[in-house]
């Protein structure tokens, strides 16, 4: 893939991170964008809800694929501010993609197993399950992903328009806030205090999911998509996770036995979730990676205890 060259979005961020690592380390020119840690140089400073500005990085950089990687993905923070994670999940992704297709842009957009209502015995959801998200963050994720898809087929460009769904991500953080996953050990540590008491949810299973393996899978759904000549026979919704499954209480105990910490006081809760609680969680969005595998894409994914154990052995050290 010689002389191809790509952006991506919200790449100062976890996730973002490791995507412009996946593509510089296989011969793309990559530029991403960022905003409040931007350097001007590799990370351009761009404000995503402003079309003039996304204008100019596409036609400054001239990339054959755009990675939509920025997003408010923390279903909390989502539920504080409705407003402006509209403008950023949904409007800004409507308007990146009307004008990556009429640059004939391909536009990868990263949204979430949040889409689906994951509801007991449900799982796993193929691409073409019927979403009903529980919560607002994966109602403006399906949001984004209908307003993507919509402004390629308005253009005659369907093919050029790919949404990638992930489950809960883990891997390399500048601090463990960054990630759903990493910020546990935070609660492993804050159980080692005298007096502590934390409540850790032991009832909804998730399927952490390495930043490296998503990079990887997303440079590999580009070169797919570029290579083949009659886009349209290729699938517009595709989906990637790891088969790890664990509660958050269980990714508790794994950090404490691989650190030799005690956890007694971290009490699991099986009670699911509380019906007066702003953010509704579903119990189990595994997703299913058929469509990838029919596309012929690796869907292997790092062993999470391994790589656990290597981290934490750094960590120490």
């Amino acid at each position: 893939m010689g002389g191809k060259t790509a952006v991506v979005t919200g790449a100062t961020g976890l996730l973002g991170r490791q995507v412009l690592k996946a593509f510089a380390n296989n011969d793309w020119t990559v530029k991403g964008t960022g905003f409040s840690r931007a350097d001007g140089t590799d990370i351009l400073k761009v404000d995503l809800t402003n079309a003039d500005e996304l204008k100019k990085v596409l036609d400054d950089v001239k990339p054959q694929v755009v990675v939509h990687s920025a997003a408010n993905r923390f279903p909390d923070k989502v539920d504080k501010d409705p407003e402006g994670t509209r403008a950023l999940n949904v409007e800004a992704p409507r308007t990146l993609a009307r004008l990556c297709a009429e640059r004939g842009i391909l536009l990868t957009y990263i949204s979430t197993d949040y889409v689906f209502p994951g509801k007991p015995g449900d799982a796993p959801y193929e691409n073409n399950a019927e979403p009903a998200p529980t919560n607002l963050y994966g109602q403006t994720k399906l949001e984004g992903e209908r307003a993507v898809l919509h402004e390629f087929k308005m253009a005659g460009k369907e093919g050029l328009g790919v949404v990638l769904r992930v489950p809960v991500l883990y891997g390399s953080a500048k601090s463990n806030a960054e990630s759903a996953v990493n910020v546990l050990m935070d609660s492993v540590l804050k159980a080692q205090q005298e007096g502590a008491n934390i409540n850790m949810d032991h009832w909804a299973l998730r399927y952490p999911t390495n930043t490296e393996d998503i990079g990887r899978v997303l440079k590999d759904i580009a070169a797919k998509y570029l290579e083949t000549s009659d886009r349209n026979s290729l699938p517009r919704i595709l989906q990637f996770s790891s088969e790890d499954k664990y509660t958050k209480y269980e990714i508790c105990q794994l950090f404490a036995e691989i650190n030799g910490l005690p956890i007694d006081r971290i009490k699991p809760n099986t009670e699911g979730n509380d019906p007066n609680a702003s953010v509704q969680r579903p119990y189990d969005c595994h997703l299913s990676t058929k469509a990838l595998k029919d596309l012929g894409i690796d869907v292997s994914t790092q062993d999470f205890v391994g790589w656990w154990r290597r981290e934490f052995r750094a960590f120490r050290h």
